[in-house]
């Protein structure tokens, strides 16, 4: 199985998550900002890399690494969580770094932008990104997120709440 080395940026305002949904796939669940390494890349370079292709924003500010994901998509492929579009399959096993950053003010509420890299060599994928409430009821409905993006969501609300996971 191959082995795909990701990092994925959990953006927080006080307690609002930034988050994505493609208009153009609207079967696929929720997602958090991040994706694919480049090769000789370090998780916390390609993770800036990756949420600045996704969302258009950069950031100054600080990203904690907070977690890990070990994913073996292959073996997950009927998983309600995984559906993909058909022309868009998840292969092989996502070691996930996952980092958390925080900001003072949000830019927009949201906003539409495109990825014009896709790691899977396709058309650009359009993002409509938005925030919900940490502790709101959405994010705790299943099938909200897609690929188990709501799995590390405790350890990010004791952490913006100051407490520790």
């Amino acid at each position: 199985m191959k082995i795909y080395h990701k990092a994925y940026v959990y953006l927080t305002c006080g307690s609002r998550l930034l988050v994505f949904s493609e208009p153009d796939h609207p079967e696929v669940g929720l997602q958090i900002p991040g994706g694919t390494i480049d090769p000789g890349e370090s998780y916390l370079i390609g993770a800036r890399r990756e949420f600045i292709e996704e969302t258009g924003l950069v950031l100054d500010t600080a990203f904690e690494h907070f977690a890990d994901q070990d994913i073996p998509f292959e073996t997950l492929k009927d998983h309600p969580q995984c559906q993909t579009p058909p022309d868009q399959p998840l292969r092989g096993r996502h070691l996930r770094k996952l980092f958390h950053a925080r900001i003072d003010r949000i830019p927009q509420e949201e906003w539409e932008h495109f990825e014009m890299t896709p790691s899977n060599g396709g058309d650009p994928i359009r993002f409509r990104l938005f925030w919900l409430d940490l502790h709101g009821e959405e994010l705790n409905r299943p099938g909200t997120f897609f690929a188990f993006f709501n799995d590390p969501l405790e350890a990010l609300r004791a952490r913006v709440s100051g407490e520790k996971a």
